[in-house]
């Protein structure tokens, strides 16, 4: 009784699935989504709850979203609110949703509570700026440009193929 041992040759998944991304922290799994996106820390709760600018101002500061803010004002864009607009008097991140002002449910005592609305439901029609703000939006739109992402525009190409 004798073995026989044939030797293969190590099989490279490399080459042969093509390179795959391996980080561990991502995941398709909609569990494991759903668990990340209701136990996030405020922090990342406050990129979660952006919303995006309105044409106007989407041109004049050359960027689509912004995350929400109290002050500015927004218009609802969808649900059974659609249309109505007014200034943001809170962003409620334990429940990731905005309070705005004119939009309250009348109790049957008599009192008014504000009604929440999703900020991906909303667009903001004025911003709140500040100098730390006018900053974030000077940040995304430096990241944004050619330059800083080390692309070559057809000028400096031609000018590097006319030095060879």
């Amino acid at each position: 009784s004798c073995i026989l041992a044939i030797a293969l040759p190590p099989i490279d998944r490399q080459t042969e699935l093509g390179t795959m991304k391996r980080n561990p922290n991502v995941s398709s799994s909609r569990r494991k989504n759903r668990k990340r996106h209701f136990t996030a820390p405020s922090s990342a709760r406050r990129m979660i709850m952006s919303a995006h600018l309105s044409k106007e101002l989407r041109e004049k500061h050359n960027i689509r979203s912004l995350p929400i803010r109290k002050g500015d004002e927004v218009q609802v864009i969808t649900g059974s609110y659609k249309e109505r607009e007014g200034k943001v008097t809170s962003v409620y991140r334990k429940k990731f949703v905005v309070h705005i002002e004119r939009l309250q449910f009348e109790k049957k005592d008599g009192s008014s509570v504000p009604i929440g609305v999703h900020p991906s439901n909303v667009q903001i029609t004025k911003l709140s700026l500040s100098k730390d703000r006018q900053a974030l939006i000077d940040r995304k739109v430096a990241g944004y440009s050619a330059d800083a992402k080390g692309k070559h525009s057809g000028a400096s190409v031609d000018a590097m193929n006319t030095q060879d």
